[in-house]
């Protein structure tokens, strides 16, 4: 009698066991890969929309636009996201492949400029930015600047940048350095927190991240352009255009979505999905009233 019932009892743990697998295997998998900016509202949006609908999953990783949009084009992917457009040779290979890809713009950032808490500067312009960072800038210290900053004590400007597959490293290309190429010799980071955390720990340094990633322990200046007045970066700012270096974030799709990836990108331009953005430091592509 007792043989049998620890037989059963095994029958039952493993039929349950299998029941699980199989709930699991289940629920539909969408591939969702790119921007570093954008990852972390992401993966707030990914954990939010399984518990609306629970047999999907939205599986998020990060890797930079550039990444992202390959990945979209190869059809490894159901959504890239990404910082800045799709460039010219990115749609024509999509085109090459018959992929046709669809532009979505989920939100807006600022992208601010981080110092040292002990560095002085209050603001900088385009074009003190573009003679610290692009080729051919004669800005190389802070004392060409008309600063000293406590704890550099040789007063050289420590360039932090992003790597080259990065959206945020090209849009700064394009908007701040005119398409002019990077002065050699940043520390060219992985992933926006990443520059953020180099700044807080350098006092030479400064960088450029989203607004999203900004922390009590950095410093973030107001920029100007070169007739304008001096703008902070603020979700505000960044709805209205007034802040110089504010963007429009974006998601690809390799054709228009159907099914479930239709269903989560309404979702994701819906209010529910906008105030989840607007609540991660990034201003929304629409009107919301969030509570």
């Amino acid at each position: 009698m007792r043989s049998v019932l620890l037989t059963l009892g095994i029958i039952f743990i493993y039929g349950c066991g299998l029941g699980s697998d199989n709930e699991r295997s289940s629920r539909i998998l969408i591939e969702n890969k790119g921007s570093d900016t954008i990852v972390n509202v992401a993966q707030a949006w990914a954990e939010a929309y399984s518990e609306i609908v629970p047999n999907v999953a939205v599986a998020v990783t990060g890797g930079g636009s550039g990444t992202g949009i390959s990945s979209m084009i190869n059809g490894t992917v159901d959504i890239a996201n990404s910082s800045r457009k799709m460039r010219d040779s990115e749609l024509e290979s999509a085109r090459e492949r018959g992929v046709d890809p669809i532009e979505f713009i989920v939100g807006y950032d600022a992208l601010a400029v981080f110092l040292h808490s002990d560095n002085p500067i209050e603001e900088l312009s385009i074009a003190q930015l573009a003679d610290i960072y692009g080729e051919n800038g004669t800005i190389d210290t802070w004392d060409e600047l008309g600063i000293t900053v406590p704890g550099c004590p040789s007063n050289e400007i420590a360039r932090v940048s992003r790597q080259n597959n990065s959206g945020t490293y090209a849009y700064f290309r394009e908007t701040v350095l005119v398409d002019k190429e990077y002065k050699l010799g940043s520390r060219d980071m992985h992933g926006s927190k990443d520059v953020v955390d180099l700044v807080e720990n350098t006092p030479c340094a400064i960088g450029y991240s989203g607004l999203a990633y900004s922390t009590e322990h950095v410093k973030m200046v107001c920029v100007s352009t070169y007739v304008g007045e001096c703008v902070l970066p603020s979700v505000p700012t960044a709805v209205d255009g007034s802040y110089p270096i504010a963007r429009p974030l974006f998601m690809y799709t390799a054709g228009q979505p159907e099914g479930v990836i239709a269903d989560y990108m309404n979702w994701i331009l819906g209010e529910v999905g906008q105030c989840i953005i607007v609540g991660k430091g990034y201003a929304p592509s629409q009107a919301v009233k969030c509570v």
